[in-house]
């Protein structure tokens, strides 16, 4: 892609470079994308019923990570 055609894309409005951005996104999903993507949606409302339920509880971001780090580095 030349420095033209790049400074052409730059210069659409925002709502169809996020359009060209969406299509360039979407080229690698594998063919089975939609059948993953329902499956971690399922996984997601799962979570949050759980959590609804009181049968798991939620741990902050930061404190995530930090547990991470500290399990990596042993």
């Amino acid at each position: 892609m030349t420095a033209t055609e790049k400074s052409t894309l730059l210069q659409l409005p925002a709502h169809e470079r996020a359009e060209i951005a969406e299509l360039l996104l979407h080229s690698f999903d594998k063919p089975d994308q939609p059948a993953i993507d329902a499956a971690w949606a399922r996984e997601s409302e799962d979570r949050i019923a759980a959590f609804e339920r009181g049968e798991i509880t939620a741990t902050d971001g930061a404190a995530a990570m930090a547990e991470l780090r500290r399990k990596l580095t042993k």
